[in-house]
């Protein structure tokens, strides 16, 4: 495909992100993370869409340590206080019991099944996957998912209420999200629903149970980036770091709107979204006007 807004890294043997790409992909990472849309899926289909060269998955995996850093900050007290209670608890078997303390179990043992998987599928996650054919598929297929879960789900749960067994059914759905299209907010969401929990809770666990397999996995990244270890070309370092930041200021503001708005509106208007998004992919691709495999898995 012509690409009709060219890279200002082209040539560079770097990433094809350039200064222009990162601030949009920046925007697209900080819009969709928290949103159960799919991050991934959009950066991948937006560079497509203008004829930029794929970010690539180790490019996504570091730039969404910017909007884990804006989850960091949006429940910084929460989160000391789960990491104060857990520590406590290790030590004082009177503070077992405690909620905070219970929780941060919890969200190490939701985030077992994602770290297994991601180190077992971590070739295909950054080929084989990033298909648009597989991104259209998840697209359409989970919001449908989703829109079942809002629809039968009792909403009665809080976060007082998850056990163990929730917590790692929470943690296999979130899995799912090493498939660009699923959305990882939208898994651990769905999943929650399925199990009766309300909307805004099950979005609240969603946003903690993601902060160590972003952080892991953003982390894994940067040092095989460093390393010179990742597929494709090498990360273009400034950019990259430029997306990382709007994508923190932007996800900020998300996870701030999203949680009003969970308290009282559905998640059908997202359900639509990515239904017509995964239908136009698959028409496009399907009409040779987008490539579905990245540049450096295309015949």
């Amino acid at each position: 495909m012509q690409k009709p807004f060219p890279s200002d890294s082209d040539g560079g043997g770097l990433s094809g992100v350039g200064w222009f790409e990162a601030v949009v992909l920046g925007l697209v990472q900080g819009l969709t993370e928290f949103i159960p849309i799919s991050s991934s899926a959009h950066l991948r289909v937006v560079g497509e869409a203008f004829g930029w060269d794929d970010p690539g998955a180790a490019f996504t995996a570091i730039i969404q340590i910017g909007t884990e850093l804006a989850v960091l900050l949006y429940f910084r007290t929460e989160i000391w206080r789960i990491i104060r209670q857990w520590t406590l608890a290790l030590f004082r078997r009177e503070l077992r019991g405690d909620p905070d303390a219970r929780m941060g179990w919890l969200i190490i043992v939701g985030s077992l099944p994602i770290v297994v998987l991601g180190l077992l599928f971590q070739d295909d996650i950054e080929t084989t996957l990033r298909d648009l054919r597989i991104v259209a598929i998840s697209l359409v297929l989970f919001s449908l998912i989703l829109f079942w879960a809002d629809r039968v789900g009792r909403k009665q749960l809080e976060l007082r209420d998850l056990t163990a067994r929730s917590g790692i059914a929470f943690g296999f759905a979130q899995a799912m999200a090493l498939i660009p299209g699923v959305s990882r907010s939208g898994g651990t969401i769905t999943a929650g629903l399925f199990l009766g929990f309300s909307r805004a809770a099950a979005a609240r666990y969603s946003f903690l149970l993601a902060i160590p397999a972003v952080l892991g996995s953003g982390g894994f990244q940067t040092y095989e980036a460093l390393a010179g270890e990742t597929e494709g070309a090498p990360i273009a370092w400034g950019p990259t770091i430029l997306a990382t930041v709007v994508g923190f200021a932007v996800g900020y503001v998300v996870i701030a709107w999203l949680l009003r708005y969970l308290d009282r509106g559905s998640f059908t208007p997202f359900v639509v979204y990515r239904v017509v998004l995964g239908l136009a992919l698959l028409a496009l691709v399907g009409a040779g006007v987008l490539d579905p495999l990245p540049p450096e898995t295309s015949p």
